[in-house]
């Protein structure tokens, strides 16, 4: 019995049973191989769970690192596309400058950069110099120019179809009309001429043009170098050269804490010996006359036509600490011993240079200038230079 018994478990195993049939036999086979599949895919499903807890990110995981992802983001993406975006503007008035700058210097080398009696006169044949698309006159200033624009500290709206007269850029003296311009590279600007314009083709620095804009006392031109895109704004993609004030509305661009506010950069004719006296009785501050042609003289005028003044020693020490971010005071250096201190360029480009310099005059007749790296005052000169800035006293 035990040795049949172990037959029967022998040939179980071997090719044909005995004592069981051949149906039997394949049945045995089918349920030992579901067995075999059905341990196979339980030990599959464990290894996958554990290959997911080991390597996988919970949603709340995901969800956080989203999160954290988005908040870096929002606080470093705007102020990299505002800096980007400010030296893209930047950069182009500066290559407009450049452009506007030599066509003058051809024009006074060629002798026609004197001598017109009309602003649209001066412009048909700057044309000739710098490709201008499209000349519109002082009444459709609209078709060639952004309707309204925002100027000054407080960036107030201006309606640009009023800007008719060089008096509405601040210019007193002039009496010209202006005229509206668009130029080859999409720049757009509003244009006044000064009919006593300084030409001498032998000269070279009648003109000059550096990374601190142009030397010229022949035109004022308020120009957007991004045509008739926004924003539109001062100190953004609107910009000016001797641009002293907007529609009756001061270019005031850099207020101080004691209520000082600043304008932009501007380039003023001297006053010559004989203009001096009918100066002074007609109520103009300047306390005497220079016996050679007076650039400080000439900056005193401007400001006081535009109803403020140049700055006080102590008011230049106050912009210095502005411009350079802690307490300087320039008026106690000279050329020869400056006070050296990196200048916040973006501060002083809203004073109307793309270089990081301004130069201007103080109302006790000393120039100043105001470099990337350092500042200074020079002695006494009245002849030094024609660019300044005026403060308006709040």
């Amino acid at each position: 019995m035990g040795q049949n018994t172990h037959c029967v478990y022998f040939l179980r195993w071997g090719a044909v049973a005995k004592t069981h049939s051949t149906l039997d036999f394949a049945r045995f086979r089918y349920y030992n191989l579901i067995g075999l599949i059905y341990r196979f895919g339980g030990f599959m499903k464990s290894f996958g769970k554990v290959k997911y807890r080991r390597y996988a990110f919970t949603l709340a995981e995901v969800l956080i690192t989203i999160t954290v992802i988005g908040v870096v983001a929002a606080l470093t993406i705007p102020n990299l596309v505002n800096n980007y975006q400010n030296k893209a503007w930047s950069t182009a008035s500066a290559v407009f400058q450049r452009k506007l700058g030599e066509a003058l210097k051809v024009m006074n080398s060629q002798g026609t950069l004197a001598g017109y009696s009309s602003t649209e006169d001066f412009v048909n044949e700057l044309s000739k110099h710098i490709k201008i698309n499209k000349i519109c006159k002082n009444d459709e200033i609209t078709s060639c120019f952004e309707d309204t624009v925002f100027w000054g500290n407080d960036n107030e709206e201006v309606d640009m179809s009023t800007i008719t007269m060089s008096i509405h850029l601040g210019l007193t003296g002039w009496a010209t009309n202006t005229v509206a311009a668009q130029f080859g590279d999409g720049v757009t600007g509003v244009i006044a001429y000064n009919p006593g314009c300084t030409q001498d083709p032998y000269r070279t620095d009648i003109i000059t043009v550096s990374d601190a804009g142009i030397g010229t006392d022949c035109l004022a031109i308020l120009y957007d170098t991004s045509g008739f895109k926004k924003p539109n704004t001062q100190s953004k993609d609107l910009r000016g050269l001797n641009v002293a004030a907007l529609g009756g509305k001061p270019n005031c661009v850099l207020e101080t804490t004691s209520g000082a506010c600043f304008s932009q950069r501007f380039s003023a004719k001297y006053i010559t010996p004989e203009e001096c006296p009918e100066l002074q009785n007609s109520g103009y501050p300047i306390p005497d006359c220079y016996s050679m042609n007076d650039s400080w003289g000439g900056a005193i005028k401007n400001c006081y036509d535009l109803g403020g003044s140049l700055p006080t020693p102590a008011q230049m020490d106050e912009l210095a600490t502005v411009l350079y971010g802690k307490p300087i005071s320039p008026t106690s250096a000279t050329m020869a011993n400056p006070i050296y201190a990196d200048i916040n360029r973006e501060i002083v480009s809203k004073l109307g240079t793309t270089s990081g310099n301004i130069t201007t005059w103080s109302a006790d007749g000393r120039y100043y200038n105001f470099l990337s790296d350092r500042t200074y005052r020079h002695s006494n000169s009245r002849q030094n230079g024609g660019t300044s800035i005026c403060v308006f006293n709040n």
